[in-house]
């Protein structure tokens, strides 16, 4: 059987990712995620209530791989997303990681998030917050990404929203 992952660990990989958007180190990102990760941000149904089927409902984001997200890098990179030239500069914030549960999918962890996001083209910055679950599943001897869902606190979004604000 193996070892359980430790808060530390968990909150490490959580700091890394960060740190990957934040020096746009997309492959290295990347890494960061099994190949049959789902990446969701949900939208709001009501003040208080998020929508709950990402295949039938709005939502911000939806990936269902990590090829999506290989995709949306893909596009950054060849300069084809015009929305995202000039690259905005961020500045993740991960706090209050804890570990909220095991099954045998893998281990859940939550935490707390802000992006500070500024934009050279508009000389305009914004800041993104809210929460992260994330599950976590070990592949040999590395613990990946397996699922992030992003819950988004302040979705009245000022221009653009993609996965490196947020």
């Amino acid at each position: 059987m193996n070892a359980p992952i430790t808060a530390a660990e968990a909150a490490d990989l959580l700091y890394r990712e960060g740190h990957c958007l934040d020096t746009q180190r997309w492959d290295d990102w990347l890494a960061l995620y099994c190949a049959d990760a789902v990446f969701w941000v949900p939208a709001w149904n009501g003040p208080h209530e998020l929508v709950d089927a990402p295949d039938t409902q709005v939502s911000l984001m939806y990936y269902t791989a990590r090829a999506g997200l290989e995709d949306r890098v893909w596009r950054i990179r060849s300069g084809l997303s015009t929305a995202s030239c000039p690259l905005r500069r961020t500045s993740h914030g991960v706090s209050c990681v804890i570990i909220a549960g095991e099954s045998p999918e893998g281990v859940e962890v939550h935490a707390s998030w802000t992006c500070h996001v500024f934009d050279p083209r508009q000389q305009a910055q914004h800041v993104f917050f809210g929460r992260y679950e994330h599950r976590l599943r070990r592949e040999g001897a590395v613990w990946k990404i397996a699922r992030k869902k992003i819950v988004l606190m302040n979705d009245r979004i000022p221009t653009l929203l993609d996965f490196y604000c947020i």
